[in-house]
Parts: structure tokens; sequence; C-alpha cells
């Protein structure tokens, strides 16, 4: 298990052992990686790739096909497997990672975690001796996470080698028989399975990673107040292509001014709900009702400011700087403004070090960052992150659920897509949750029920 902050070098050591380095990424690379004594840097990385498998953390830069039966397929036929035997692989890993309703659909229409899904079931298909998975559960539901946490215990079982590079550690607790805290691109911290077991709360957060165990994750509740003013969406409906998958909400209220975690299982509706109230979705039919005035999908384009599960999709210049520059409305911001109030954002967010940065060539963690400060810059009322925590270390998490809270004391409406318990109990103070795309939980977050938000976590 590789741990660290967000940029410390996990994802690099990921790219060593399956060869992607050096013989995808320009680099200068000095010492030796070896498997089995073979030169990694000296073997052809199509023999690499019979003996590892790789699932990235974006895990769209690896597919190559629009259907998710033939993605499962694809390394599989790369390598000359019989058609007959790859139809019987694919049955027996579906079946394995309970994803059997995932096959044969179309790869646009999945969700980020169900994407997710699909990568390590096309891993699972070709069983390699060394698999390495680069933040695996950044975008999966709980109940998504335990299967992925029994097919990473099957692997082990099998005597494979499975080296992970993540931030959420609860699911690993019982699985890591050595960890590695990395820091500036070297090994910080090494731990034993002995030591990893034993590790309380207080020891996390001490040493900066996330915790081990999220029954012990406090609450920090916010202390302001919370205004009687309400957003109402009424027959919100959208269907997708397919005729089967999309949301229908008759009526929903939620707090105007508070900030709303939107949960629910990989593909329950959340983004496609979160994207309509953008007014993202033209086909969308609906009203949204927001500080007394009624807001068709264009018009929600005006009021909506929208962070997006892969952030990739909107980072466009060529610096973090400008990036920020770019989402700021206020037309009353003279250059000098926008410069300093960008140069104030990107301080509080840790990324003032890669203000000439290009954005493409920033950690996972880092671009997530970027975005977020986009959002932050913008003056625009309801502010929606979809998984703004992914690819986030302890510290930044904390440092976004920060911000989120500044977001509320300003009187700004912020809706968030997330899987991340630790994240939902660090800043919010409301639940939505969608299943099948219908709204069955609707709740303030307290003392109360907290306890109830925490079991549906466990029971997913």
């Amino acid at each position: 298990m590789l741990t660290g902050a967000s940029g410390c070098g996990k994802t690099t050591v990921t790219r060593l052992i399956n060869g992607l380095i050096p013989h995808y990424y320009n680099c200068e690379l000095s010492g030796k990686v070896t498997i089995d004594g073979k030169s990694i840097p000296d073997t052809p990385i199509y023999e690499t790739a019979r003996h590892v498998g790789s699932v990235f953390q974006d895990p769209r830069s690896q597919f190559f096909n629009v259907n998710t039966t033939d993605e499962i397929a694809f390394a599989a036929e790369n390598q000359c497997v019989p058609p007959e035997k790859i139809e019987a692989l694919i049955k027996e890993t579906a079946s394995a990672l309970k994803i059997e309703k995932l096959l044969d659909r179309s790869i646009f229409e999945l969700s980020g975690g169900e994407k997710q899904m699909i990568a390590c079931a096309g891993v699972d298909l070709l069983s390699p001796d060394i698999i390495v998975l680069d933040e695996p559960s950044s975008n999966l539901d709980s109940g998504a996470v335990s299967k992925l946490r029994d097919i990473l215990a099957k692997w082990k079982s099998q005597g494979k080698t499975v080296i992970i590079a993540e931030h959420r550690l609860y699911f690993l607790r019982e699985l890591a028989d050595r960890m590695l805290i990395f820091e500036n691109g070297m090994v910080k911290k090494e731990l034993s399975k002995a030591e990893i077991s034993a590790l309380s709360y207080s020891d996390t957060e001490a040493l900066g990673i996330r915790p081990l165990d999220t029954d012990s994750v406090p609450y920090s509740p916010s202390k302001s107040e919370i205004s009687s003013a309400v957003m109402e969406f009424k027959d919100f409906r959208f269907t997708y292509k397919d005729g089967r998958h999309g949301i229908d909400i008759p009526l929903l209220e939620l707090p105007a001014n508070s900030v709303i975690a939107v949960i629910g299982h990989n593909g329950a509706g959340k983004s496609t709900f979160v994207r309509n109230i953008c007014g993202l979705e033209k086909k969308c039919k609906g009203i949204m009702t927001f500080g007394g005035r009624e807001l068709r999908a264009r018009e929600r384009l005006h009021h909506c400011y929208m962070i997006m599960q892969d952030v990739n999709h909107q980072l466009f210049t060529e610096s973090v700087c400008d990036e920020v520059i770019l989402s700021m409305t206020d037309k009353t911001f003279d250059d000098e403004q926008k410069s300093a109030a960008a140069e104030r954002i990107l301080s509080l967010l840790d990324l003032a070090d890669f203000a000439d940065t290009h954005p493409m060539a920033l950690s996972g963690g880092q671009k997530q960052r970027t975005a977020i400060a986009g959002g932050i810059a913008s003056s625009k009322p309801v502010m929606i992150f979809d998984e703004p925590t992914s690819g986030l270390d302890f510290y930044h998490m904390k440092q976004v659920a920060a911000e989120m809270t500044r977001l509320r004391g300003l009187g700004k409406a912020v809706l968030i897509v997330t899987h991340d318990l630790e994240f939902i109990l660090s800043c919010c103070d409301h639940i939505v949750r969608l299943e099948e795309g219908h709204v069955v939980e609707n709740y303030p977050l307290t003392a109360e029920t907290v306890t109830d938000l925490k079991k549906f976590f466990a029971d997913r």
C-alpha cells in the first residue's frame, strides 16, 4: 500500500513497475527497476504487460472501446487468448465482481465508479502475477469498495502481488501487509501489517493520512445557523437514450444556504441530478426555484457553477493561475484585482507554488484542487462539486472541507456528490440520497442522524 500527500510520488512508483516509465513518459531515470531479475526499462512494454496489470486513476484513459464487454475483453484479445475462452472468462469475472448489469453497456453512460469497476474487470480477466492500482476506490461507493476489497482478497489468496496507491485506506486495513508513506518522492515511513492494524485515528492524523477506521471519524458540525430559504425542484425528470436510466423527482426541497451531500450507490443518478440542476442536459424537464425565481435549464446555466467528476474536461488554459482567473464572473474586477484574488485562492488550496504550471502537468489531486479553486473564484450562487475529494490526501481533504464551509458562509448553496464519509462529516449539514433515479432520503445532518449515515456507508 502506497500513500502520502497528493504529488508525493505514489503514481510515479506504479508507472515504474508497469513500465510506463521510461517507455511512455519521457524522463531521466537512474537506478534499477527489476521484476524476477528482469530490468523493466530494458524489457519491451508489451512483454511487461503479460506479467503486470494496471488500473489507472482515471479509468477512461485506458479504455479503447465504447462497449463495456468489448473493453473487458480487449487486453485478452491483444494477447491472442482464444475467443471462446475470453467469453468464459468474462462471465467468470463479471460474476466475481458482481457487475453482470454493467455488461453490454455504453462506456459513456456509466458513472465514474462503474467505469472503475470495468477497468478492474479487464485486469482480473488476464490474471497477471502483479497488479498495480492507482486510486482504485476514488469514485466508488462503499458497496463497490466492498466488492473491490473482495477481489483484492481473491488476488492475494492466489499469491499475486498487489500494489495500491491510495488515500482512502479503511478498506485495506485487514488486507495490507506493508504500507509505504511517501513525501517529496521519498519513503517517509514504512509500516508492517501489525503496525498498520494498531494505528488509531490520532496516529493517522499525525501521519497526515486518511483513517483506517471510518467508525472513529469525528463529526464536525457547522456552528453557523442555517437560513430558512429553500431550493425547490419540481417535476425534475430526465431519461437517457436507453430509456432505463435517468432521474424522476416529482418534488424535492433542500436548504438553500447549506452544504448538501448527494449520496447513493454508483449509477443511482447523482451526477445526472446535478448536471440537470446546472442546465447541462437540454432535455431535462422540470423547474428549479431558487431565491424566489423559477429557473428553467438555460437560466440555471447562469446561476450554477459545477466542478465535474473528471476535471480534465474543464481545464483549458496554459497555467493554474489563468485557470482560476478564467472562472471569475465578477465584471467589476480589473486585471490586477483578478490576479490578486487568484493568488489568494491558490494560497488557500496550497497551489501558490504551481501558479505558473500547466494544469495537465499536475497530479490528479492537484488538478482537482485547481478546478475547485476555479469554482471558488466564481461568483455564482449555486456551487456543485462532483466527487471533489477524488485523489485528495487527508490534509487537502480537510482544506477543501474548510472551503466548502466558507462558501456556505458567503451565502452560497453548495451541493456535493460524494462517496467520502470523512469529507461529509467534515463539512456537510444536509443529506439527500438517490437510488435508481429517485430521492429516497432527505434530512439534515445532526449529531442524532450521523449514526444512520455511518450505518448506510457501513451496510453498502
